[in-house]
């Protein structure tokens, strides 16, 4: 095979999969997040190593609401968000503890945390992912968006990059009963 043929085999192999990616927003390491139906603006982490997504609060309950479970908390981000939020439990995730996090009388490998279902808008995209409950607040982000959520953003991550997206600017029709 000639260099002619050959890069006019590469040109149909990788032209096709640049053209797609140019289609798709470009999001740095850390971008500026919208909470719909919480309004409520946060910086958040983008980690394509973890693989959920993590919201800071704290005093997290769960309690009964029409027969369906519910989960109360507030978020714990800073001194002003002294009012319950209260929404539906998506479920309850299971994540792995670190060697040093183990307890050696409890034995267990894992923190069960309750998972909410949330509208996030970064840039102009818009998504809805889960996002377990944690109290984030010894960490720099309250918002960490692991890889299975970021999939719902169809989003290129650049870690060379801070807030690449600018502010959120998703068109949201009339807020969903979240």
């Amino acid at each position: 095979m000639t260099l002619k043929h050959l890069t006019a085999l590469l040109s149909l192999m990788i032209l096709p999969a640049l053209g797609i990616a140019a289609d798709k927003p470009i999001f740095g390491l850390n971008e500026y997040a919208l909470l719909v139906g919480l309004d409520l603006e946060v910086a958040a982490k983008l980690d394509t190593g973890a693989k959920t997504a993590s919201l800071s609060a704290r005093d997290i309950k769960r309690f009964k609401r029409d027969g369906e479970t519910w989960v109360r908390f507030y978020l714990a981000i800073d001194e002003a968000h002294a009012h319950p939020i209260e929404r539906p439990l998506a479920r309850i995730s299971k994540i792995k503890r670190r060697a040093g996090d183990i307890d050696s009388e409890e034995g267990k490998t894992y923190t069960a945390r309750p998972v909410i279902e949330l509208r996030v808008c970064m840039g102009k995209t818009l998504g809805r992912i889960e996002v377990n409950l944690t109290d984030r607040s010894a960490f720099q982000y309250p918002l960490l968006i692991g890889s299975e959520a970021l999939k719902h953003f169809d989003a290129l991550i650049d870690p060379n990059l801070k807030y690449a997206a600018g502010k959120p600017a998703c068109a949201t029709a009339a807020p969903a009963a979240e």
